[in-house]
This record gives C-alpha cells, sequence and structure tokens, in this order.
C-alpha cells in the first residue's frame, strides 16, 4: 500500500511526542516533520527534501519547522500526507487555514474551540478532509452511545451531572471531552446546551432546575484525563467513568483517523465517522 507522511504539529507537546514515538510501530506511515513554536533557530534542520520524494524507501530525515506552513510548502512533493495537529485553538485555526491552501488533508485534537471556530474549520472541510474532534480514544467514542442510551432509558426523571478532571497544565476548561459527554445526553434530551448547561456553581444559585446539565472542572497534578458522568433519581445513583491511564490512547486514536481521512478527497468529520459509531 501507499505510503502516507505525517507532520505532526505541536510535536514537542505531550501529545505530540506520544504520536511521534508510535508512528514507528506503522509500516505504512512516515514521519516527515515536527511543527512546534517552541524550537529556536538553531535546531531547524536543513533537509535534503529531494530525498522525502521516495516515501518507499523509509529512508526520510525528520525535520522541525516553526510553522505548518514552512513544512508544507518544502514538502509540497509528498502529495500523500496528513497533518496531525495537537496545539491550542489559536494555532489549530491558523494550521487548518494552511492546510487548506496546500490542499493537505488535517486531523485536530486541540480543544476549546467556541461554535463559530468550530464553523470555521467545518467550512475547510469543503475543500480538504478535516477530523475535528475533542477526544481520539475509542473508549470515550463509545461512551459517548453508552451515555446517550443510559439518558434514554432512565429518563428525565434523573438528573446528570458530569466532573471532569485533568492535569495542573490543561489550559482550557471544561474539556472537550465533557462537552462531547454533555452534548450526548442534551441530544438525547432534545434541549440546547448552550442554554441548559451549568458549568461550576457557587453562591445562592437556587435549587437545580430540571433540565440542567451540570459539569464540574478539575486541574490538578498529572492526571491524564477522567471523565465521571453522575445520573441521579430520588433512589438511586449511577456513575459512568471513564479513566485514561496513557496518552498513547489518544495517539493512536489520532494515528487513525489520519490513516482514514488520507482516503477522503474532502469533508468535515469527527472520530465518530472515523469509527463508524452513531447513536441508536
Amino acid at each position: 500500500m501507499e505510503k502516507i507522511g505525517i507532520i505532526v504539529c505541536g510535536s514537542n507537546g505531550r501529545m505530540g511526542r506520544s504520536i511521534t514515538l508510535l508512528l514507528n510501530d506503522y509500516s505504512r506511515l512516515v514521519f516527515i516533520g515536527g511543527v512546534d513554536s517552541s524550537y529556536s533557530d538553531d535546531e531547524i534542520t536543513s533537509l535534503a527534501f529531494s530525498a522525502m520524494e521516495d516515501l518507499e524507501s523509509k529512508r526520510i530525515p525528520a525535520g522541525k519547522f516553526l510553522t505548518l506552513k514552512e513544512a508544507l510548502h518544502l514538502t509540497a512533493k509528498i502529495k500523500n500526507k496528513v497533518v496531525i495537529d495537537f496545539t491550542s485553538k489559536s494555532a489549530s485555526l491558523i494550521h487548518a487555514e494552511e492546510a487548506m491552501l496546500y490542499n493537505t488533508p488535517i486531523v485536530i485534537g486541540s480543544t476549546g474551540f467556541s461554535d463559530e471556530d468550530a464553523n470555521i474549520i467545518k467550512g475547510y472541510g469543503r475543500h480538504i478532509p478535516v477530523v475535528l474532534s475533542g477526544n481520539m480514544s475509542l473508549g470515550i467514542n463509545v461512551l459517548l452511545n453508552i451515555v446517550y442510551d443510559a439518558s434514554k432509558y432512565l429518563g428525565e426523571g434523573y438528573d446528570c451531572e458530569i466532573v471532569e478532571t485533568h492535569h495542573r497544565k490543561k489550559k482550557d476548561a471544561p474539556s472537550g471531552t465533557a462537552k462531547m459527554l454533555a452534548e450526548s445526553v442534551a441530544k438525547q434530551r432534545n434541549i440546547d446546551l448552550n442554554e441548559r448547561g451549568v458549568y461550576g456553581r457557587c453562591g445562592d444559585v437556587g435549587e437545580r432546575e430540571k433540565d440542567e446539565i451540570g459539569i464540574l472542572s478539575v486541574r490538578a497534578g498529572d492526571i491524564i484525563g477522567e471523565h465521571k458522568v453522575i445520573f441521579a433519581g430520588n433512589e438511586e445513583v449511577i456513575e459512568i467513568t471513564h479513566k485514561a491511564v496513557s496518552r498513547d490512547n489518544f495517539a493512536r486514536g489520532a494515528i487513525k483517523a489520519a490513516v482514514w481521512l488520507s482516503e477522503k478527497n474532502k469533508g468535515f468529520y469527527d472520530m465518530r465517522d472515523v469509527l463508524g459509531l452513531k447513536y441508536s
């Protein structure tokens, strides 16, 4: 099968490093460069990019780039390549536009996007293939179905609250995964999360309203990611929990998305499309 070149944005970050290392496990994939603003000028490698024309050889020197635009320009001869981006919402918006300009598929795992941001990225899907997901793991995406079904069978008599916990360095809250879980409940209950979502409580907030979906964010230590969905009725409480024990889980999902995306011409997708998951 044809080789696929991979450019990793945020390659010096936690997720970027995981992805870069795991690419060695896939014979079809070739790491052709890392993009990270933390590289200094003396770290940027001058490469003989003509060597990259033959991806079959897998004898390709990996490059370091300050910008995705630079990477895409210098690797223009490699037609079959995909960008995997785990940076920040602001950087990812720039990278998505640059990927579109260079007609290159992109997988985005950054979080914290507003609806307006997401619509901008969705627009790029009219020109190139794009996967945007708040969580790339198989477990979380299956969990969305479980939560949806639990909400359906338990009914509105059970209040729903979500608690998400991440490491102290995570900058956005709530997590993209918590939003996805809340959206699965809102979708089942036919309510608007923008109107009924409650993000933490403080002061004299009054009694909990019937259709509220509460989301609480915790930031502490080096916790990779934990999410708990609570359905509380008058006589019982059901808790559904997912704990990430390694970032490799998310990295493998992103790599799977990149391979899947390489076979698409254009379109806007999420990880559930990649995995073929649908709500019942």
